[in-house]
């Protein structure tokens, strides 16, 4: 995903996540506390109604859904030609190992799960930041190795 075509402030997200109780928080602190402006789905054909009329700046993508995964959804949702090259970043309870492994799918990050409520809008403007500045910058780490953005 190419950084060029990002907005450099992040504004408007397009949050998916399953799991109610979880999505309801993470909107209230992404909203309340990182002044975002975000429109929520549980599943990935409710995010392709979603993203209709709503061009965000970032996808946010729980990575295991029931019916259907990050990847499948990120697919149905880069079918959108105005959602083609936006930013997509992963929420997971996965090791950083097993995440790289979705970083080839066009993600630009990673962000732990379980979320906290009063990190979670500073953790995505970090990551937002680090790729823009090297897409394949390794959070945290302290090698010069290029990976992905992981928090």
């Amino acid at each position: 995903m190419s950084s060029e075509l990002a907005p450099a402030v992040l504004r408007t997200i397009l949050y998916v996540e399953d799991d109610p109780q979880l999505r309801c928080v993470a909107k209230i602190a992404l909203e309340v506390i990182g002044r975002f402006i975000v429109r929520d789905c549980g599943v990935g054909g409710a995010a392709v109604r979603a993203a209709g009329d709503f061009s965000p700046d970032l996808i946010l993508l729980d990575v295991t859904a029931p019916r259907c995964d990050a990847m499948q959804t990120l697919a149905l949702l880069r079918a959108l030609p105005h959602l083609a090259h936006t930013p997509a970043m992963l929420v997971t309870e996965m090791d950083a190992d097993e995440a790289l492994l979705y970083m080839g799918a066009d993600a630009v990050g990673v962000l732990p799960k379980p979320l906290e409520p009063m990190r979670v809008a500073s953790q995505l403007r970090e990551l937002w930041a680090m790729s823009r500045r090297a897409p394949v910058a390794r959070a945290g780490a302290t090698s010069t190795h290029a990976g992905p953005g992981l928090l």
